[in-house]
């Protein structure tokens, strides 16, 4: 199985834009805080949430045979294992067909959108500064449906439920992640690395 720089190497070959980079970093830290409070292994689990997209810069139709679908080959070459490429396809059952059944498939599906969420919540603070916002900050904008009006709220909702948490305390934990990694995300006050 590929280790973590395996993993980055991939995102890197794939992925140019660096934004695309970062909600890949972003997911991968929501991923292994997941991991850690279902006492999952951290390692696997950040590695799915790293290479979810890694094929959507180059294959963004998903409506046809574009991301998911066109990365799993290529992660099976790789050597990542039926587990993880599983994982993969499931964060786009509707493109894939692969339903979501195991944690951490839900999980994968409960951080995708919601670190776009908390993203954009940090780039309207005077800041930019993803350590100076709090849930009760992205709860006022989730309200608003012209706000970051790309993110599936309802899948948020959806995926929070699959894994039996209450929808703000599954905020509070990626965002907790997501402020652990600030610098990478370029969302530390100081535009990033």
């Amino acid at each position: 199985m590929p280790n973590r720089q395996d993993a980055w190497d991939l995102v890197c070959e794939y992925t140019k834009n660096i934004n695309l980079r970062r909600h890949m970093l972003a997911v991968e830290a929501g991923m292994r805080a997941y991991a850690r409070r279902f006492g999952e292994d951290e390692e696997r689990w950040g590695l799915v949430g790293l290479i979810h997209d890694f094929d959507y810069e180059q294959n963004p139709d998903v409506a046809t045979d574009g991301h998911p679908n066109t990365g799993a080959p290529i992660l099976r070459e790789r050597g990542y294992d039926e587990a993880v490429v599983r994982a993969v396809l499931s964060h786009a059952t509707e493109v894939t067909g692969v339903e979501r059944q195991t944690p951490l498939e839900h999980a994968l599906y409960a951080v995708d959108d919601l670190t776009g969420l908390i993203v954009a919540v940090a780039l309207v603070r005077p800041s930019k500064d993803i350590r100076d916002v709090k849930v009760k900050s992205i709860k006022k904008k989730w309200k608003d449906k012209a706000f970051a009006a790309g993110v599936h709220r309802e899948a948020i909702q959806a995926g929070a439920a699959a894994l039996g948490v209450d929808l703000w305390e599954h905020v509070g934990i990626v965002l907790e992640a997501m402020q652990g990694i600030a610098g990478e995300l370029g969302l530390d006050n100081t535009g990033g690395s």
